[in-house]
C-alpha cells in the first residue's frame, strides 16, 4: 500500500518515461551526434539523419507527456469548478473563474471542509500553487495523476 499522500510526496513520476525512455533517447542522441562528428564527412549524412530521428522521437515523447498533463489539468479545472460551485455560497460563484488553472490544480488536494476558505484566500491573496498546497491541513489524496 502506498504511503499517505501529502505535500512532500505528492509529485509523481512515470518510471518508464522518466527513468527509461527519456534517458535512453538522450544518450542515443549524444552518441549519434558524437558519431556524426567522428565520421565527418565520410558517413556524416547517415549519423546526422539518425540524430534528427532520435531528436524527433525525444521531442515527441516530451510533447506527449506535456499534452497528457495539460488534458488532465483541464479536467481537474472542470472538476474543481464544479466542486467549488457546490461548496461556495451562490454570491461567490462569479469569482470561481478568477482562479487560475494552476491554483485550481493545487486546490484539488484540499478537503471539502477547508476548500471554501482556502479558495477565498487564493483569490484574495493571489496565492501561488505551492503556497496553497502548504496551507492545506487535511490533505485529499490524488493517486490517479498521470
Amino acid at each position: 500500500m502506498a504511503a499517505e499522500q501529502n505535500f512532500k510526496n505528492h509529485a509523481r513520476f512515470d518510471p518508464v518515461v522518466h527513468f527509461f525512455v527519456v534517458p535512453v533517447l538522450a544518450v542515443s542522441l549524444i552518441a549519434a551526434i558524437a558519431a556524426t562528428i567522428h565520421y565527418w564527412p565520410e558517413y556524416a549524412h547517415v549519423h546526422l539523419w539518425l540524430s534528427v530521428v532520435i531528436l524527433a522521437v525525444l521531442v515527441s515523447v516530451v510533447r506527449t507527456r506535456l499534452n497528457d498533463l495539460k488534458v488532465q489539468d483541464r479536467l481537474i479545472r472542470l472538476e474543481e469548478r464544479l466542486r467549488l460551485t457546490a461548496l461556495l455560497p451562490a454570491e461567490e460563484h462569479a469569482r470561481i473563474c478568477e482562479l487560475s488553472i494552476r491554483q485550481l490544480v493545487a486546490l484539488r488536494f484540499a478537503s471539502d471542509a477547508e476548500l471554501p476558505a482556502l479558495a477565498r484566500r487564493a483569490l484574495n491573496e493571489q496565492l501561488k500553487p505551492a503556497d496553497i498546497k502548504k496551507a492545506i491541513v487535511h490533505w485529499r489524496a490524488d493517486y490517479h495523476r498521470v
